[in-house]
């Protein structure tokens, strides 16, 4: 099995267009069509970490957190992340990373945190905007059925649980074919009449190429009729952040608790308590502070990240229970979702989760 199909199994479910802007997501050194012999996954690469691969015969690094987030000019073995970078090609390691992809993704970082705080009815608290795209394309009724499982094959069709989601409308179009043409239904230069389905459905931007691709492959006319229009719709289903219901209201206190508890926290940050019960939760893992606007329009009760800054904690003014409980402490779970996706479609393929503690924050 080549070190690829590992890869694509993790971009299935955080496609590398989620990424935010600013983030360096995706393959950070190596080549993946080799062989792969085992992964290591882990939270950040350091030099341990690396040196942890090739104690274990790895040759596949899979992080959350990218090693390199600018460019090089040189690697002269200077910086933490230099060395690793030279240590990974010595050793033939390739070194990948699925950060604010993964974070974005449906079912990503913030859904696991959701999990493990017991969190009901989980949503995306930011839906991105503007990243959806509706196709409308006009087929032969005889070929309608073919043409939308190629499109739903090619990533259209999903609306929240659901998938293979479209309209159709039937009537009749009309063509002329000219001299060079070579018409699929019809004669050269006479009007032909078609019974056609009119379909519409929706998809996200990024997937466009391949929906394009996969309804010319498939589309028995010369010249396929399309469109595809931009959609204001939020993307529930990929953003930032999640919000959730507890099972039952706790009082602040035994919530502060149970975060300490989950997240195994020596100490937690919060701001000052007010007397009441916790029911609606909103929560980001990492740097999510940015979000607290978005967790007080929706009505959270508390709003939970992995960094805040001083004055984030003055700005929520008393209108919900900020809780800041460590951005390590906040993803080490990325392991375990890594894991998941591996060892599901890859049941006998040897992976490891780094014992290594990177945090390179420590509590006294």
């Amino acid at each position: 099995m080549r070190i690829k199909e590992i890869l694509q199994t993790i971009e299935n479910l955080a496609p590398i267009p989620l990424q935010e802007d600013f983030d360096n997501s995706g393959l950070q050194v190596g080549d993946v069509s080799r062989e792969a012999t085992a992964a290591l996954l882990s939270l950040d690469v350091t030099e341990s970490v690396v040196d942890e691969a090739v104690s274990l015969g790895c040759n596949l690094i899979i992080s959350h957190h990218p090693l390199a987030f600018k460019p090089f000019k040189s690697l002269t073995g200077r910086t933490y992340v230099e060395r690793c970078m030279i240590k990974a090609i010595k050793h033939d390691i390739v070194v990948y990373a699925a950060h604010t992809n993964l974070d974005n993704a449906w079912q990503g970082v913030n859904f696991k945190l959701a999990e493990m705080l017991g969190l009901q009815q989980p949503r995306v608290l930011s839906p991105q905007k503007d990243a959806l795209l509706k196709l409308v394309t006009f087929v032969p009724e005889s070929h309608a059925e073919y043409v939308r499982n190629a499109l739903f094959n090619a990533g259209a069709g999903n609306i929240g649980n659901y998938d293979s989601c479209s309209f159709n409308l039937h009537g009749e179009g009309t063509f002329r074919a000219n001299e060079s043409a070579t018409p699929f239904v019809g004669d050269v230069g006479k009007l032909h009449f078609e019974k056609e389905a009119r379909i519409e459905t929706v998809l996200p931007k990024f997937r466009q190429a391949d929906v394009l691709r996969a309804l010319l492959s498939v589309h028995p006319y010369e010249e396929p009729a399309y469109d595809f229009y931009p959609l204001k719709n939020d993307w529930a289903q990929a953003g930032s952040g999640v919000v959730g219901v507890l099972p039952e209201p706790v009082p602040e206190q035994e919530f502060l608790y149970l975060l300490k508890d989950v997240f195994n926290l020596p100490t937690i940050r919060h701001t000052k308590l007010q007397n009441r019960e916790i029911h609606d939760v909103a929560l980001c893992g990492g740097s999510g502070a940015f979000l607290i606007p978005e967790a007080i329009t929706y009505g959270a009760d508390a709003f939970i990240t992995g960094e805040a800054r001083y004055n984030d904690f003055y700005d929520v003014d008393s209108r919900l229970l900020l809780a800041v409980v460590g951005h390590y402490e906040s993803e080490i779970c990325t392991k375990e979702i890594f894991f998941d996706i591996i060892s599901k479609k890859f049941p006998t393929f040897a992976v490891h989760k780094s014992a290594f503690d990177s945090n390179p924050v420590k509590y006294l």
